[in-house]
C-alpha cells in the first residue's frame, strides 16, 4: 500500500502584542493516490448496473418507437426469426438447453430455432453442430463428451432434432432414419388450399439448374408421365431422380390458405416444399425459393392474405418460413423397450400467422395457443 502523503498547512498564531507572526507547521494529511484507488475492491454489482443501463440507453436508440404498423410488423417478425442467428455460441448453447424436449442416458431432444443451420459452410458464421460440445458441458458437467448429430433439419425449418450422447447410439438412430423407421410428422401453412383435402404425393423429385438471369439449382418434380394432346406419356426416367412420396392431410383451411399435416415417407432434400408447391400448388408461406420456378424472389400474395398478415408486398420477403418439425416416433431402441414420441410446440411466429390468417388448431393441442 503506498506510504500516506504530507500535506503543508499553514497555522495562524496570534501573538498578544502587535509584532506576534505566523507559525508555518507540518502535519500528516493523507491523500488519495492512483495507486491507492486502484487497490479498492470493485463493486461489481454497480459496475453490472451501470452497464446494463447503458445497453438500455442504446437499445432505446437504436429502436425507436414504430408507430406504422406495418413497420411494427416487420419488426415482430425479424425479432420473432433473428433472436439466436447472430449471439455468442454459450448464448446459443444456453437457450437451446432451456428448449429441452426430451433426454435421458441416450439422447438429447431439442427444438431446433428458425434459421440456425445444423452444419457449418460458406457465408455460415454458427451453427448447431458447433455448439453442441458447449451444450453438452452445459447439460451434463464439464467433463462432458460432446454431443452428436443423427439427423438434419433445413436451415429455415424448426421443430424436433435429436442428438445422441454418444457415437453408437447416433450411429443407430442414423440407421432408423435411413431405413425409414421413424415417424415424421410436419406442420405448414400452405398459400392455397389443396385439392383434395387430403391424399399422397408420390412423384420423383431431382436437382436442375435453373437458366436466366439469376442462374441457380433447384430441386424439381421428375414425373414419369406427362399429359400429351388429352394422352398420357411415359417419360424418360432422370438417372438422378430420388424417389419421393409425401402423405398430407389439411387440418384447418379458409378460402386462401390452410394448415397441413405432412408425413415424409422419403427424406429427399427439399422434399415438403417441392411437392406442395410444384405438386399440389399450394407452396408454404415465406418459401421464396419455391414459389416460383423461373426466378428468386420473395413470394407473392393475394391482397386478402398480404391484408390479414398486415404487410405489403413489398415486404413480403421478411416471412420466415412456416415448416415445423412437429413430432418425431422413435421406435425401441437399446435398452429403452417402448417407442418415444418427441411433439415440439409451434414457434411464436408460426402460431401468430395462424391466427392472423384464421386458421384454427387442432381440438388437441389448445397450449399451443400460448407459445
Amino acid at each position: 500500500m503506498a506510504a500516506p502523503s504530507w500535506g503543508v498547512l499553514r497555522l495562524r498564531v496570534r501573538g498578544s502584542g502587535r509584532g506576534g507572526g505566523s507559525l508555518l507547521c507540518l502535519v500528516p494529511k493523507p491523500f488519495c493516490t492512483a495507486a491507492a484507488a486502484a487497490s479498492k475492491p470493485l463493486d461489481a454489482q454497480r459496475l453490472a448496473e451501470k452497464l446494463r443501463a447503458q445497453k438500455q440507453e442504446q437499445k432505446a436508440k437504436k429502436e425507436p418507437e414504430l408507430k406504422n404498423p406495418v413497420q411494427r410488423r416487420v419488426h415482430e417478425l425479424v425479432r420473432f426469426t433473428q433472436q439466436l442467428q447472430r449471439v455468442h455460441p454459450n448464448v446459443l448453447a444456453k437457450a437451446l438447453s432451456r428448449g429441452i424436449v426430451h433426454q435421458d442416458k441416450d439422447l438429447v431432444v431439442i427444438n431446433k430455432p428458425y434459421g440456425l443451420p445444423v452444419h457449418g459452410g460458406p457465408g455460415v458464421q454458427l451453427c448447431i453442430s458447433d455448439v453442441l460440445p458447449i451444450l453438452a458441458k452445459v447439460l451434463h458437467g464439464h467433463k462432458a463428451e460432446p454431443l452428436h448429430l443423427c439427423h438434419r433439419l433445413d436451415k429455415e425449418t424448426t421443430g424436433v432434432m435429436v442428438l445422441a450422447r454418444d457415437k453408437e447410439v447416433a450411429h443407430q438412430v442414423q440407421e432408423l432414419f435411413r431405413t425409414r423407421q421413424v415417424v415424421k410428422k410436419y406442420w405448414a401453412i400452405t398459400v392455397r388450399v389443396p385439392v383434395p383435402s387430403a391424399g399422397v404425393v408420390d412423384i420423383p423429385i431431382v436437382e436442375k439448374e435453373v437458366q436466366g438471369q439469376q442462374q441457380h439449382h433447384k430441386m424439381t418434380l421428375s414425373p414419369s408421365y406427362r399429359m400429351d394432346n388429352g394422352k398420357m406419356v411415359r417419360m424418360r426416367t432422370s438417372r438422378s431422380a430420388h424417389v419421393a412420396v409425401t402423405q398430407y392431410q389439411v387440418l384447418s383451411s379458409t378460402v386462401s390458405s390452410a394448415l397441413l399435416e405432412l408425413h415424409p415417407v422419403t427424406g429427399v432434400k427439399h422434399q415438403l416444399r417441392v411437392h406442395l408447391s410444384f405438386g399440389l400448388d399450394c407452396p408454404i408461406l415465406g418459401d421464396h425459393k419455391y414459389s416460383d420456378w423461373n426466378k428468386l424472389a420473395p413470394q407473392k400474395l393475394s391482397a386478402g392474405t398480404l391484408r390479414k398478415l398486415g404487410l405489403p408486398q413489398s415486404k413480403a420477403r421478411h416471412l420466415p418460413l412456416h415448416l415445423h418439425a412437429r413430432q418425431l416416433v422413435l421406435p425401441a431402441l437399446g435398452s429403452r423397450n417402448e417407442e418415444l414420441s418427441l411433439v415440439c410446440r409451434l414457434p411464436r411466429y408460426f402460431v401468430r400467422s395462424l391466427s392472423r390468417l384464421g386458421l384454427e388448431l387442432p381440438s388437441q393441442d389448445p397450449d399451443e395457443q400460448q407459445s
